[in-house]
């Protein structure tokens, strides 16, 4: 019964949303398979389980294999302070116990057997969870698979004659389509089978198309024909006129009426559930994007003969489609967002090159005007982060060049899997290249590293428990003052900010700013101003705790402020107000909680040695700033006045040598940054293995401001740009350096290469 259910309700759900319902189908059904305070430490509801890391990574490093990276100490310590008798079970000191587990690329399947007749299944996920977060998502398929009886979890694809034998005359069929997917084809073949092509009638929708679809939906409910409205999403505001007359219908028994529409907030609610709902994606895998491809292109545009490379150049194109497409899987490595690229893109993309090479005559390719209008228009007008216009960019340049036309050798050179392309414009030709692919994409084909798959499990499993954690927020009236409900809920946050302030003077602190003058260093101005901003912060969200916690006692007056105070921190958000503070800040509130006190109090050490003249003589954590971007602007100007140049002439550069800026009138040592996409062995950058890490640390960085004039530690050939930004979601970018690396730049742009900020 719980695998039809799930496969019902699958079906109208993306596949992003599938694993968040499948873990909380199996929590809801098999509650018995949950110890106590299990399910909510795993969501990250467990507010007491935050401040349990505070062991020392010595002591606990000392019990611990070599296998465990240290980076997951912090949660190590939180799992054994929360869970003590499991944890003492698990015996992680054995290393011969532990040691396939660490090292497999399987790890969920890899389980010390002795172990795992000791503690449950879902323990079993906990733990990974802690220790191997790389393989989570796999973890958590598996769990739920075998809480439900099955070997493995079923596929929710889209079956339309299957569907077809559910429906009825008085049900629309809504099929919620995503961005590129199309079922217009496959209705069209399923209505010559069933109906013939003469009696189905599809209106995509837009401006003036109403009354047409108002006469066909009559016209076709009394003669049992079928007629699909596609794109509802853009006439929401029609949709309540559509829903009365579907309601007052009297359709012939071989009426259906199908509906196609992108997610939208204001789809009618009565709509929505009075339709059998589905969900159509867009094809997984090159394989799959590039047989889309050519099934949009007829074989005439394709076989056209008029110039030699044509079709070679339309194949190269519906290859880079794919790869831009198919590289959302694995953001925000593969991309820092989701970009909208879609079929009309592909049509654009075709009459570009169609139009270019009846141009060219016998002149040849003007490929720098192809690659001009695919990064500024077709593609790149949708890309609006810089280092993803590199990856762009580099894909283009690779693919779109002479060697494409030229001799086989060079084809098969430019195409991975020793794909060689036909010499011919024989559409069948192509196609039949197309179907020979492997349906496994590998992150080689992309560029990426070969141990992509543990960042994106880290991802998707992340999202996953947001989606979890949403789930779980509690019911709460917006109108209604519950003060025994409020106790309950808010309680835990509450007593979390006492012990975050146990011995501390920051809320009583009249720390004031002081009065700058013209000879104050600019970086001491700011160490002081953002401490200063730091207490204010603190001492800010004290008032505002402090009244929530009066009000649930009775001796203040519930006001407005408190109460969406109060509503978002049951929601386990952090509150609008609070992030106005910091707008940086992570949205859940005990972690932004967290990180305030952590950072204010650095920051107090910050102006220690500022006042003793030692801060550039320590090697620094821009993590502890609130404003790490501000700090390196201040050390700009700092350097502008000190070396008496202009600010626009000084440039930032960063060495892992020794004295690599003797001239140099300031310069800091930077600790604490992280990698992900490729490793750094303090020379140069060295490529990933699969059993790699998905971040690894970053040795101590030399950073500095020069004149534009002088010598940097590497010379232009033998380093890339990487960003710095604060955090993995790669949001905002705290700066830009050069790292050393091998000649081929092209390599550590596709893999995705970038630094980040070691926050907790």
């Amino acid at each position: 019964m719980q695998t039809i259910v799930y496969e019902y309700v699958c079906r109208s759900l993306f596949k992003a949303d599938r694993q968040m319902f499948v873990l909380h189908l199996v929590h809801g059904i098999y509650p018995k398979q949950f110890e106590k305070q299990e399910w909510e430490y795993f969501c990250g509801m467990l507010v007491s389980a935050v401040l349990q890391g505070k062991e020392s990574l010595t002591s606990l490093g000392s019990t611990l294999p070599p296998w465990v990276d240290e980076e997951r100490y912090p949660a190590i310590s939180s799992f054994k302070n929360t869970f003590s008798n499991l944890y003492t079970s698990l015996e992680l000191s054995n290393e011969q116990l532990w040691n396939q587990f660490g090292k497999s690329s399987k790890c969920e399947q890899e389980f010390p057997t002795a172990l795992s007749k000791k503690i449950s299944q879902f323990q079993q996920v906990m733990v990974i969870q802690v220790l191997r977060p790389d393989r989570l998502e796999s973890a958590m398929n598996a769990f739920a698979a075998k809480s439900l009886g099955l070997k493995a979890l079923p596929s929710a694809s889209l079956n339309m004659k299957r569907l077809i034998k559910e429906t009825n005359a008085k049900e629309p069929i809504l099929i919620i389509v995503s961005p590129g997917s199309d079922p217009s084809q496959e209705l069209q073949e399923l209505a010559n089978q069933t109906v013939g092509g003469d009696r189905y009638h599809q209106v995509a929708m837009g401006q003036g198309q109403s009354e047409i679809a108002m006469k066909l939906l009559s016209d076709c409910s009394k003669n049992g024909d079928w007629l699909c409205l596609k794109n509802l999403h853009l006439v929401t505001n029609w949709l309540p006129n559509l829903e009365k007359v579907i309601n007052s219908l009297q359709p012939n028994e071989g009426f259906r009426l199908w509906m196609t529409a992108e997610t939208h907030p204001k789809f009618p609610t009565i709509l929505l559930q009075s339709s059998l709902k589905v969900t159509l994606e867009a094809p997984p895998g090159i394989k799959k994007n590039m047989q889309r491809s050519y099934e949009s292109w007829s074989s005439s545009f394709v076989q056209q003969k008029d110039k030699n490379g044509r079709a070679q150049t339309l194949f190269a194109l519906a290859w880079v489609h794919a790869l831009l497409e198919e590289r959302r899987k694995y953001i925000p490595q593969g991309w820092t967002k989701f970009y909208e690229f879609s079929m009309a893109d592909l049509r654009a993309g075709a009459d570009i090159i169609d139009r270019l090479y009846k141009k060219a005559g016998n002149k040849g390719m003007k490929w720098d005007f192809l690659h001009g209008l695919f990064e500024n228009a077709i593609y790149g007008g949708r890309v609006d982060n810089i280092f993803d216009v590199r990856v762009l960019t580099s894909y283009l340049m690779h693919y779109f060049s002479d060697s494409l036309v030229g001799g086989s050798r060079g084809k098969d050179k430019l195409f991975p899997e020793n794909i060689s392309l036909p010499g011919s414009s024989n559409y069948k030709e192509f196609t039949d290249v197309v179907a020979n692919l492997s349906e496994e994409d590998k992150p080689s084909l992309f560029g990426l590293p070969a141990n992509i798959d543990r960042s994106a499990q880290r991802i998707i499993s992340g999202q996953v428990i947001t989606q979890l954690k949403i789930l779980m927020r509690p019911d709460i009236s917006s109108q209604k003052f519950d003060k025994d409900k409020w106790a309950t809920e808010l309680a835990p946050i509450l007593n979390l900010w006492k012990k975050l302030n146990q011995g501390s003077k920051v809320l009583h602190d009249k720390y004031q700013l002081p009065n700058d003058s013209d000879s104050t260093p600019p970086v001491d101005s700011f160490v002081q101003l953002e401490h200063y901003n730091a207490i204010q912060i603190v001492q800010n969200v004290h008032s505002t705790l402090s009244s929530l916690a009066k009000t649930i006692k009775g001796s203040q007056l519930l006001s407005p402020s408190v109460q969406a105070l109060a509503i978002s921190l049951m929601h386990h958000e952090t509150p609008a107000g609070w992030m106005k503070l910091w707008d940086n800040g992570p949205e859940d509130p005990v972690q932004w909680l967290k990180a305030i006190m952590q950072k204010t109090l650095a920051l107090e050490k910050w102006t220690e040695k500022v006042s003793s003249r030692s801060l550039f003589n320590n090697s620094l954590n821009l993590a502890e700033l609130f404003h790490p971007d501000t700090f390196l602007n201040a050390l700009r100007q700092q350097t502008a006045r000190s070396s008496k140049k202009p600010i626009d002439q000084l440039k930032l550069v960063s060495s892992w040598k020794s004295n690599s800026f003797p001239d140099a009138k300031h310069q800091v040592k930077i600790e604490g940054l992280l990698l992900e996409g490729c490793s750094f062995d303090g020379n140069k950058l060295i490529e990933n293995e699969r059993t790699s890490s998905s971040v690894s640390n970053v040795s101590l960085c030399s950073l500095a401001w020069i004149p534009m004039n002088q010598p940097e530690a590497y010379s232009a050939d033998e380093c890339i740009l990487l960003p710095i930004y604060y955090t993995l979601s790669r949001e905002k970018i705290v700066a830009q350096i050069k790292v050393p690396c091998d000649g081929d730049q092209n390599k550590w742009i596709k893999c995705g290469a970038a630094m980040f900020l070691k926050n907790d």
